[in-house]
């Protein structure tokens, strides 16, 4: 009779082994087929951009008799010529970038790691063992953690991690919900730790992300903040979205954060993973904390907003290529659009802010890096609104035109991150960058135009 059972469960097994197997062997085919069919669509478009091009030279010549054409070809053109010479200084910066390696046991300082959480459930616990498990020396770290009144389990996982730990980790709850900057700031108030780290509760790191992100204070006396490099953890899923966000993740963190650096002036340390000096935290803690716009208390951007009044201090901000996160996405469409308002608001908020100081004497060292970053995101926002007009236009007066030479553009400008994904870690993989250029470009185009309309709309929007 045993040996029944355990064939059954064998049996079981086996069967349960073979519908995983499937299940995966299904959700890589459903993504080889998107990425299949957005480069057949792509390249489908450039063949109709050249049977198509007697129509685009009957528009350009007809442009050419119209003052108000040229006018508009020649703003179009000189904007074209900035995005284009800054995404080569962009390229130079990113050659010079070089992650500063880790220093010592001896010489790294006392740390403080701070874990906001809200209603993260079992993730939590994931995250505060991931950190657990850091090859930092135990006698110079302090690991915090708050739950931000959760209305779910999150607090009974953080009791299971605090029986795990030990003395290890610190469990805090807040009386109730009053959103993550202000379980922040109660973690900052708590820490003893010279540098001051925080990790979101839906994040994961490796086992040297802590020395490798903390080292830049020990080499640069000057550096106030580190942002760490974000990965997606859940992009093993079914959800399609996770593996597109990987690839425009390595682009922007490993490629565009790299050149900030260089130019130490890295405008926005990310909450999933970022170090402070103390010291520059605390000389602006309380203007943080208190940060309104339009009269209204600030409940977002809490990140953007801490890298900000430390920049203004005169420190520099620096980004770690070597400091790994490994963080959740949104899987779905309205999670993914809620997340961007909340980040594009809290740009349009910071860019208000930075203009304020960044043509000021803020810092002893070269101001011209910092400046020019901000040229150019107030030019993402200025031309928002002009580029959903020109769409509605050209797409009036005649839309194959319209797509096919989209489609163009997204082609070329979207080799550029494929080839660099590809280059850094997987070439199938690379290719969602193109998917998700596709999806952004038709699906997203209008969330920066929203998010400046809406500014001072507060509340988080992805979190029940």
């Amino acid at each position: 009779m045993k040996n029944n059972i355990a064939s059954n469960q064998s049996v079981s097994s086996a069967e349960k082994s073979s519908i995983n197997n499937q299940r995966n062997k299904s959700r890589d085919l459903r993504g080889i087929l998107v990425r299949a069919s957005s480069l057949a669509l792509l390249f489908g478009a450039a063949y109709l951009v050249y049977v198509l091009q007697g129509d685009f030279n009957r528009y350009n010549l007809n442009g050419l008799d119209s003052t108000w054409e040229l006018a508009f070809l020649a703003i179009t053109g000189s904007l074209l010529l900035f995005r284009a010479g800054f995404f080569f200084y962009n390229l130079y910066l990113y050659l010079r970038y070089k992650p500063i390696n880790s220093v010592s046991n001896e010489e790294l300082p006392t740390c403080t790691v701070i874990v906001p959480a809200y209603n993260e459930g079992k993730q939590v616990w994931a995250t505060l063992k991931s950190l657990a498990t850091s090859d930092y020396p135990n006698h110079k770290i302090q690991l915090l953690a708050i739950d931000d009144g959760s209305k779910d389990d999150t607090w009974d996982w953080m009791l299971k991690a605090k029986k795990e730990l030990g003395d290890q980790l610190s469990i805090y709850q807040q009386p109730e919900n009053k959103g993550k900057r202000h379980a922040l700031y109660r973690g900052f108030n708590l820490s003893t730790g010279e540098v001051l780290v925080t990790v979101d509760s839906d994040s994961e790191v490796t086992k040297d992300t802590l020395r490798n992100l903390v080292s830049p204070f020990v080499v640069n006396e000057k550096c106030g903040a580190v942002a760490g490099n974000i990965r997606v953890l859940n992009n093993e899923k079914k959800a399609m979205l996770p593996k597109m966000l990987d690839v425009s993740f390595v682009l922007s963190f490993e490629f565009i954060r790299s050149a900030e650096s260089s130019l130490e002036s890295v405008l926005c340390t990310p909450g999933a993973l970022a170090a402070y000096r103390k010291k520059a935290v605390f000389g602006c803690l309380e203007e943080w904390i208190n940060q309104t716009f339009m009269g209204k208390a600030s409940d977002i951007g809490e990140d953007r907003a801490m890298t900000n009044m430390i920049l203004k201090q005169g420190y520099h901000v620096l980004f770690q290529r070597n400091a790994f996160a490994y963080t959740n996405v949104p899987e779905k469409y309205t999670g993914l659009y809620k997340m961007f308002i909340r980040w594009g608001r809290s740009n349009v908020r910071e860019n208000i802010a930075m203009a304020k100081y960044v043509f000021t004497d803020f810092r002893e060292s070269s101001k011209a890096g910092s400046r020019l970053l901000f040229i150019n995101q107030v030019l993402k926002l200025v031309m928002s609104y002009p580029t959903i007009l020109m769409m509605l236009f050209f797409i009036s007066m005649d839309p194959v035109l319209f797509l096919s030479s989209t489609l163009l553009s997204i082609l070329i400008w979207s080799s550029f991150p494929v080839l660099f994904y590809a280059k850094r870690y997987n070439l199938s993989e690379s290719f969602w960058a193109y998917s998700y250029s596709i999806l952004y470009t038709f699906g997203l185009f209008w969330i920066t135009p929203y998010a400046i309309a809406t500014a001072s709309k507060r509340g988080w929007l992805t979190r029940g």
